[in-house]
């Protein structure tokens, strides 16, 4: 049984995020003094960049020597080389260049613009943030510092903003995982009118992901947020299930 209802909850009051920050112990600082409490069950919804600044994903553009290609690029489509040079490193391959947008595949199986690497909400004007190395691993020891400091089994998405092919607007995606499933899988069930559906399959997290985002808002440092009521199946594949093999992509 699934239920009808959830509630979403803002973790506020996480201060600034730096290298080597226990973020377990910074998000039950910040759910102790909001009076909030966590419960078995619980989802807690993680922004990927305080994640990256904790494990210092974090690149200073006067560090980065720029290479030909970069400049290239750079020159014409007015962007800084150095941006470019670090998001070029962090590609595994380059998908589509057009009109100064890079979609790359990361060396974590993502496509998405410029190799996740992002200037916003960075700790200096002059750097960048790059993905969490592991994604998975981050949500774990998240997970795992929450449940050895309170008992408590919950599970943990890790989120970042993408955008959406043919469709205007971004919207916040799972990136890592634990503890929770990444689908709902409907195959072989068979709907109200007796129709057996035959491809349907629900990513989950990224529904979850979207609906934290609501109370997440990007110019307010509420970087965090508690998702109650939704009973999900503890899994612990990971993000791996959400990516699509490049043999079954229409458009690769």
């Amino acid at each position: 049984m699934h239920s009808n209802s959830i509630t979403i909850l803002p973790i506020e009051g996480i201060p600034e995020v730096n290298q080597g920050d226990d973020l377990g112990k910074l998000l039950l600082s910040a759910v102790s003094m909001k009076d909030l409490s966590l419960e078995s069950g619980d989802i807690i919804v993680v922004t990927q960049k305080i994640v990256s600044k904790s494990e210092g994903q974090v690149v200073y553009l006067s560090d980065v020597q720029p290479s030909v290609l970069a400049c290239e690029i750079a020159s014409e489509h007015s962007r800084d080389p150095r941006h470019i040079e670090v998001v070029l490193r962090e590609s595994k391959r380059i998908v589509r260049m057009e009109r100064g947008v890079i979609i790359s595949e990361t060396r974590h199986g993502f496509t998405c613009a410029n190799a996740g690497v992002d200037a916003s909400n960075s700790s200096r004007t002059d750097s960048v943030c790059l993905l969490p190395a592991d994604s998975d691993l981050s949500a774990l020891f998240i997970r795992e510092h929450i449940r050895k400091a309170t008992g408590l089994d919950i599970a943990v998405i890790i989120s970042d903003t993408f955008g959406r092919p043919w469709r205007e607007g971004a919207v916040n995606v799972a990136i890592g995982l634990s503890g929770i499933g990444a689908h709902r899988d409907y195959r072989n069930k068979v709907d109200p009118i007796g129709y057996q559906l035959r491809t349907t399959s629900i990513a989950i997290v990224d529904e979850l992901a979207s609906a934290a985002e609501l109370v997440m808002n990007k110019l307010d440092r509420v970087p965090a947020a508690v998702i109650r009521g939704y009973a999900y199946t503890n899994d612990n594949r990971g993000i791996k299930p959400l990516i699509r093999p490049h043999e079954k992509d229409l458009f690769g």
